[in-house]
């Protein structure tokens, strides 16, 4: 959604992303309707992800799982091998890295949110005043995925919900677990009540149903199952989302935004091909097959791991696997060639990008692709998750929990099964692996020490990242993480 937006952008300005307590170089019209949406779409861009942003992306939020492993060469990025074997300290500029990503989003989203009440006091007409509300509430939902990863990330972190200078930055207190939930709650229900269930103007642009699947999942982690289950059967319910009929299809560039996808990062090339095209998201580049032919080469990061493979593989998952994995010396059914020159063994498929789709002039393979956040089928498990669980909600979806985890299962030509926790668990990992959620999973669940602790994870420590020492060093009111020495 973010790089249709940034079409339709032409100052520069509101797609540079400024650092908290800066104000824009130049001025805005808050007379103009047509300026409302500005700050969103910038709030929007903070969120794709750079080469840098997606090497530490994927390590600090899969690569730390028993799914995937470094990948690249052995030389290559040290710092997130140590992610990868649970070496890391409050020193690793990765983890560091991410906390800037996410606060940057929250700032982001914040300058929309503030710029909401000048064109409200600016502006008279009736459908002027319902854009910025529903603008208000869009960049609520930003604000509540960025505080989400840092509360998942790093426990106990500030709040920062207004621009502030740089002396209030430096002595912000951290809240606790509770009040960061409660705060995601809170801006989630906010957009529910403000945002339509769709926009007709671009596409993938957040809604009613976002808002509502990203409250859901948030409620998992808080154990309010009757919330998860609430919301889920309501999307459930609606009709307006359904599984594409084939699992290859969830992951395919010419399916973005579509009947599967409830949040997405958008990435595009607009349609050049050469030159800077800012709206690029290297999330695919990054895990793109290394030592392989241009087009079809990328730095190698985040690879399915043996584990991976052998769960499959015991699972009978011919589907989902063969979806999920490229494999070296292999050719895919487009005609594109996994070179047995290539540096690992096998890489993640579900961001491979046919060759015959890159019109570009230079090496930019996966660069279209954009970052599923939420798909239906995460819709379906939460919802059967919740209600395994023991929420006590009448569905109006007509839905028990084994229909919905039946339901993924029959996509990936599985047969039926019963709504056990272990088998909902279990279709969560395959259905969703490599999407960066089975770290977290594991540590909700309570099983990452029996999962992880083979790689190095020690509990009561790696449950969380370490807040970064040079941030400690910026405020002194940031604790030390736990179990690290600083």
């Amino acid at each position: 959604m973010a790089a249709a937006v940034a079409a339709t952008v032409s100052c520069s300005d509101f797609l540079d992303i400024r650092q908290e307590a800066t104000l824009p170089s130049s001025g805005m019209d808050y007379t103009k309707t047509e300026n409302i949406f500005l700050p969103v779409s910038a709030a929007y861009a903070s969120m794709r992800l750079s080469e840098g942003w997606a090497q530490n992306y994927v390590g600090v939020m899969e690569i730390v799982s028993d799914d995937a492993d470094k990948g690249s060469t052995e030389a290559d990025g040290p710092t997130v091998g140590q992610l990868d074997n649970f070496t890391y300290g409050p020193d690793n500029n990765n983890i560091e890295a991410m906390w800037n990503y996410f606060y940057n989003i929250s700032s982001a989203a914040n300058y929309a949110i503030e710029s909401m009440e000048p064109f409200a006091e600016a502006i008279t007409s009736e459908q002027g005043l319902q854009t910025v509300k529903e603008c208000r509430g869009e960049a609520k939902i930003i604000r509540a995925y960025a505080y989400f990863n840092l509360v998942r990330l790093f426990g106990r972190v500030p709040i920062i919900d207004r621009t502030m200078t740089s002396a209030e930055l430096a002595s912000m207190p951290v809240s606790s677990v509770d009040q960061i939930y409660t705060f995601i709650y809170k801006d989630l229900d906010d957009a529910i009540e403000a945002v339509p269930y769709a926009f007709t103007d671009y596409k993938g642009r957040y809604n009613k149903y976002t808002a509502m699947a990203l409250k859901a999942k948030v409620a998992l982690y808080r154990k309010d199952w009757n919330e998860a289950a609430r919301l889920t059967d309501l999307i459930i319910a609606s009709g307006k989302y359904s599984l594409m009929s084939r699992f290859k299809d969830a992951f395919n560039v010419e399916n973005e935004y579509g009947s599967e996808s409830l949040m997405e990062i958008g990435s595009s090339d607009l349609g050049q091909t050469n030159g800077d095209v800012m709206p690029l998201c290297y999330y695919g580049f990054i895990q793109g097959p290394r030592g392989n032919k241009e087009p079809f080469q990328g730095w190698g990061y985040k690879v399915p791991s043996q584990k991976l493979i052998d769960f499959f593989d015991a699972r009978g998952d011919v589907i989902r696997k063969s979806v999920t994995l490229l494999v070296r010396g292999e050719t895919t059914p487009e005609g594109d060639l996994v070179s047995d020159n290539c540096t690992n063994p096998y890489y993640n498929g579900k961001v491979y990008v046919p060759c015959s789709t890159n019109s570009r002039s230079y090496n930019a393979y996966g660069l279209d692709h954009n970052m599923r956040l939420i798909r239906y089928a995460d819709v379906l498990l939460m919802y059967a998750e919740a209600m395994a669980q023991g929420a006590s909600i009448t569905p109006t979806s007509g839905y028990t929990a084994a229909m919905a985890l039946n339901e993924v299962r029959s996509r990936a030509g599985l047969p039926a099964t019963t709504a056990t926790l272990d088998n909902i668990y279990d279709e969560r990992r395959a259905e969703l692996a490599l999407e960066e959620n089975r770290f977290f999973d594991l540590v909700r669940w309570g099983k990452a020490e029996a999962e992880l602790g083979p790689l190095g994870f020690t509990a009561g420590k790696n449950e969380l990242f370490p807040i970064p020492g040079p941030q400690r060093q910026l405020n002194p009111n940031l604790p030390a993480t736990p179990g690290y020495t600083y």
